[in-house]
């Protein structure tokens, strides 16, 4: 069976850090890029970060450059959402999603996403 699974969400406190993982199985991440997608109620989903599948390239929105670092460790595969400095915007679930790249480029369309895991809740609250 093919699926992506999400853990390492929680509740933080503003200023604080979480490190999201996105493991798969059943098939091998290296020819797929990997993005990070959140989703607030009565909101779309919108893309967080994106790392290229050949050379791991990545994209941040503006929102969080600087503060979420993406990397891909294909030996173990999976993907690292490492998030500091969050702020109560930050709140939302986060997705996984696996797009297939064999060319290593950025893809930022939800519908490039073909495999997605079932999200885990990030909440930055006081």
């Amino acid at each position: 069976q093919l699926q992506l699974v999400e853990s390492g969400g929680g509740l933080v406190q503003p200023g604080g850090s979480l490190r999201l993982s996105c493991a798969a199985s059943g098939f091998t991440l290296d020819y797929y890029a990997i993005g990070w997608f959140r989703q607030v109620p009565g909101k779309e989903r919108e893309g967080v970060s994106v790392i290229s599948s050949r050379y791991g390239t990545t994209y941040y929105a503006n929102s969080v450059k600087g503060r979420f670092t993406l990397s891909r460790d294909n030996a173990k595969n999976a993907v690292y959402l490492q998030m500091i400095s969050l702020k109560p915007e930050d709140t939302g679930v986060y997705f996984c999603a696996a797009a297939l790249d064999p060319e290593g480029v950025i893809h930022t369309s939800l519908s490039d996403y073909e495999y997605w895991g079932q999200g885990t809740q990030v909440t930055v609250s006081s």
